[in-house]
């Protein structure tokens, strides 16, 4: 599996005062713990009620070597464009059928314990 890596490319303008400089190097300079991170235009959030849980996520992808039925990959293949995207969709929907079965397994051995 090949790591992805970003390298973050600090860009500061050209036209930067020297007191700003100064300023910014002196932060820079502070260990984590000591910076003020408090700003009274940007309140903290507490009500996280209308915010939507795994929005932007999107699962690592690895590259295997499967062997699926012919007829399987004839009537996926069938559908059109997008085969194997629809395979993936319908192996997590197995995958996560399972999982709740597990889960309801277990539930009633411990209510029955």
């Amino acid at each position: 599996m090949k790591k992805v890596t970003f390298k973050a490319s600090a860009k500061v303008p050209e036209a930067v005062s020297d007191d700003l400089m100064a300023a910014l190097q002196a932060v820079a300079a502070m260990p984590d713990d000591a910076i003020d991170t408090s700003d009274p235009d940007a309140p903290e959030v507490l009500d996280w009620s209308g915010s939507t849980r795994g929005r932007f996520y999107r699962p690592v992808k690895i590259q295997k070597t499967l062997r699926i039925d012919a007829d399987v990959v004839a009537f996926y293949e069938a559908q059109g464009p997008g085969y194997l995207t629809r395979m993936n969709r319908d192996l997590r929907a197995a995958m996560l059928r399972g999982l709740r079965r597990q889960r309801t397994v277990h539930a009633k051995k411990v209510e029955s314990a």
